[in-house]
C-alpha cells in the first residue's frame, strides 16, 4: 500500500532533493535551459524539436548518450536497461560500491550491472524473478513509477486524473504514479485527453520526462507538443 502525502506537506512547487534522496547520497545536476554555446552532435535532433532541449541539455552533463556519436534516435522505443542508466547518471549513484541483485540476465561485467543494481537496491527497479530483461521495452506508466520513487516525488492525492485512458486502468497505484508526473508537469499526455499508459517510452520523452523531473522548478521551462 502506498502512504500517501498529507496536504500540509504536499508542495507542487518542485523540489530538487529531499532528505530521503539526501540519504541515499544522490546529487542530481541542476538542469539549465540550452543555450547556443552547448554541443549538440546529434544530427537526428534539431532546434526546435519538441525533445530538443531535454536531450540536448542532459547529453551535454553526461546523464544521456546517443545510440552512435551522431545519432541519438529519439523515436526509438527505450530499453529498461538504458533508462536505468540515465536514471542512475541524472541522481549520480555509485554504480560501483554496489549489492549484486541476483539476475541471471544482468552479469557483474553487463553495460548496465551498476546502474541497475543501484536503482534496485533503493528500490526505485525490480525484476521479473531472477531476470530482469534489460533488452525489453518499457511502457509510459513504468516510466512514471521509476521518476515518482527516484526523484521522491510528493504522491498525486487523487488517482482520478485528465486521461481517459488512465481513469479505465484498474491498478490505483499505477495511476496515483500517472497523476503525479502531471501534477508536476512532467508529462502533458499523448493528447490532452490521453497518456497511453501501455505504449512504449521513446528516448524522446524519457529524455525529456528525465529533464523536466530534475529542472523542479515548474516554471523554468516551456512546455511543447505532447509528451
Amino acid at each position: 500500500m502506498i502512504k500517501k502525502s498529507s496536504s500540509k506537506t504536499k508542495n507542487k512547487k518542485f523540489k530538487l532533493f529531499t532528505a530521503t534522496t539526501m540519504a541515499l547520497a544522490t546529487t542530481a545536476a541542476v538542469v539549465v535551459p540550452v543555450t547556443a554555446e552547448v554541443n549538440n552532435p546529434f544530427t537526428d535532433v534539431k532546434p526546435g524539436s519538441s525533445h530538443y532541449e531535454g536531450i540536448v541539455s542532459l547529453y551535454n552533463q553526461g546523464i544521456v548518450t546517443g545510440i552512435t556519436s551522431t545519432s541519438f534516435k529519439p523515436n526509438q522505443n527505450a530499453t529498461r536497461g538504458e533508462t536505468a542508466q540515465f536514471i542512475a547518471n541524472a541522481l549520480n549513484l555509485d554504480t560501483t560500491n554496489v549489492t549484486n541483485p541476483g539476475f541471471k540476465d544482468v552479469p557483474k561485467g553487463h553495460k548496465y550491472y551498476g546502474a541497475i543494481a543501484a536503482l534496485y537496491e533503493r528500490g526505485i527497479i525490480g525484476g521479473y524473478g531472477d531476470e530482469f530483461k534489460p533488452n525489453n521495452l518499457l511502457t509510459r506508466s513504468q516510466i512514471a513509477k521509476m521518476l515518482t520513487l527516484s526523484f521522491d516525488l510528493n504522491l498525486a492525492g487523487s488517482a482520478k486524473t485528465k486521461f481517459t485512458d488512465v481513469n479505465k486502468l484498474s491498478d490505483t497505484n499505477t495511476k496515483l504514479y500517472i497523476q503525479t508526473l502531471v501534477d508536476y508537469s512532467i508529462t502533458t499526455g499523448t493528447t490532452p485527453t490521453t497518456f497511453s499508459p501501455n505504449g512504449n517510452l521513446t528516448r524522446g520523452q524519457l529524455a525529456t520526462f528525465l529533464y523536466r523531473s530534475m529542472n523542479q522548478t515548474g516554471d523554468s521551462f516551456e512546455i511543447i507538443g505532447i509528451e
